[in-house]
């Protein structure tokens, strides 16, 4: 294990179903590893604050099902400068932290990576709804929120069928809509609008409309990532324009929680599994991605600099079976 004895645990930026199954098998499998593992309160806030203690293997009893995360979560202005930084190193040493694994998302990797180029190891493991992470295929989470989003689609295409209806649903997804294309594939949407691509209001939102009208259907779906955003102005003006009764729900936070898919507890207790063993084979400053069937470790500063695309042919398969 060279010199690493000690190592910390914190989860950052957004909760995500499957944080916690994560947290379980860093704790378990660091035990296993002869790794006293803390866990930290709060993200880098508790980080700077020493808010940590001591984790043994009950302290992860019955976590799994359970959708946020137990060691919490927050953001810190104070750690997004240089001083804030050298103050967290500062406080790892204090409580004898030899490395750090982070889950989170992009913004927490950098603040890891920034972590380890002060002289902190760590390893990172992807834990976000949005699965935009450039160096992995899939993010602990992504599952139960598509899941989350998918059963609330079922429930308003019920009453949008019995009203005649045209609902906007606004999901997830800021910068990335992968909530909203895998979406709008299994919920049949006939208009998904992703912050990826400009869109023209007449060619991709009433065209598609009318044309569906026109063969005899009685209500629409549009799904509307929330990066695209002004989701209640294109309500508005696709009654204006259609003269269809249209309605707007934004599902918000909501996909966020719940209980985690197999799929989210498996993949976060994997990831989980294998930043331990990177710590254990003096393996440091990784992100631990899923690449194919296989997770993987790569270098923090390479899994950075990687860019992921939206699927295209996805984007036009969506198209294909709204007509």
């Amino acid at each position: 294990m060279g010199n690493i004895k000690r190592i910390g645990v914190l989860t950052s930026g957004g909760d995500a179903p499957g944080m916690n199954a994560a947290i379980r098998a860093v704790v378990r499998s660091g035990i296993y590893r002869g790794f006293e593992v803390y866990g930290i309160r709060k993200g880098y806030e508790g980080l700077l604050s020493g808010e940590m203690y001591e984790m043994n293997l009950r302290s992860v009893s019955d976590i799994m099902s359970r959708g946020g995360t137990v060691l919490q979560t927050a953001r810190s202005k104070e750690f997004a400068t240089p001083e804030g930084v050298e103050k967290a190193v500062r406080m790892a040493e204090v409580f004898r932290i030899d490395a750090l694994i982070v889950i989170g998302g992009d913004g927490s990797f950098r603040g890891a990576r920034d972590l380890a180029k002060a002289g902190l190891p760590v390893i990172g493991i992807p834990g976000t709804i949005d699965n935009d992470i450039s160096c992995s295929d899939y993010t602990i989470g992504f599952d139960t929120a598509l899941n989350t989003v998918k059963d609330a689609i079922d429930k308003i295409k019920d009453t949008a069928f019995s009203h005649e209806r045209c609902s906007i649903v606004e999901v997830m997804g800021r910068d990335a809509g992968y909530i909203a294309l895998n979406c709008a594939i299994a919920d049949g949407a006939e208009v998904c609008l992703l912050p990826e691509k400009e869109y023209d209001f007449n060619t991709d939102i009433i065209q598609p409309i009318i044309g569906c009208r026109n063969r005899g259907k009685h209500h629409y779906i549009v799904i509307v990532a929330e990066g695209v955003g002004k989701s209640f102005d294109i309500a508005e003006k696709i009654n204006k324009v259609t003269g269809i009764s249209t309605t707007t729900t934004i599902l918000g936070h909501q996909q966020r929680g719940g209980s985690p898919t197999v799929r989210d507890r498996v993949t976060a207790s994997l990831m989980a599994v294998k930043a331990t063993k990177c710590l254990a084979d003096n393996e440091f400053n990784k992100i631990i991605a899923q690449r194919g069937d296989q997770v993987v470790a790569i270098d923090i500063e390479e899994a950075l600099a990687m860019v992921k695309h939206i699927d295209e042919d996805m984007i036009l398969t969506s198209k294909i079976l709204a007509l």
